[in-house]
């Protein structure tokens, strides 16, 4: 069995551009709004919607001729709820500052729309290592999308990243200001938006005739 085969590759990387859950599929949008404010918490949310849903799809897999149709989705819900229970105590014993950041949005992540999609979707038709680099590619196109976002909101919103100043005192002196507008979640819309808008003209503008 080749486990980097073409196809494995392609479901590995077609979240990353073509099929991203966020610009694409428009899924997971409540939390990328809401946790991407500075760029820490966006990549800690990104990195355990990422493992979660790599885990959670493998475990699936391995069970899926086992689990009742009619109850599934119940199966499927445990399983992410007992995923995300560990994360947010693994979170809350080594960054325990970033948990409160993220405050209910790791519980939420129960409900996120991609992880139950890919689940769904891929998991339930398709062997444990497939399942596995859908799960990895799905999260981290979700997580890049957060990295952009969050990093855009904090830089122009505070003129740092991950806390760390970068733009200069004397830019402030000369008289330049933080924009207060980046804290607030309508222009993570905005910004999600305009995101989505270049990624859908790069990849899918019209064959000119």
């Amino acid at each position: 069995m080749n486990l980097f085969s073409k196809q494995n590759r392609e479901v590995l990387s077609n979240p990353l551009t073509l099929d991203n859950p966020i610009m694409v599929q428009v899924l997971g949008i409540c939390s990328a709004l809401a946790v991407t404010s500075q760029l820490k918490p966006a990549i800690v949310m990104g990195l355990a919607v990422t493992i979660i849903t790599a885990f959670s799809n493998v475990i699936i897999s391995l069970i899926r001729n086992t689990i009742p149709n009619r109850i599934r989705i119940i199966v499927q819900l445990v399983v992410v709820a007992a995923l995300v229970t560990i994360v947010s105590q693994i979170l809350k014993a080594v960054a325990y500052d970033v948990s409160v950041q993220l405050s209910v949005y790791v519980g939420l992540i129960i409900t996120n729309c991609i992880l139950m999609g890919r689940l769904e979707a891929f998991a339930m038709t398709n062997k444990p290592w497939p399942s596995f680099l859908d799960g990895i590619g799905n999260g981290l196109g979700y997580a890049l999308i957060l990295v952009i976002v969050g990093a855009v909101r904090e830089f122009f919103g505070r003129g740092s990243l991950l806390g760390f100043k970068l733009i200069p005192q004397s830019f402030y002196d000369a008289g330049y200001m933080d924009n207060g507008m980046m804290s607030m979640p309508a222009m993570a819309l905005i910004l999600l938006g305009c995101v989505i808008w270049i990624h859908r003209s790069y990849f899918y503008k019209e064959d000119k005739k």
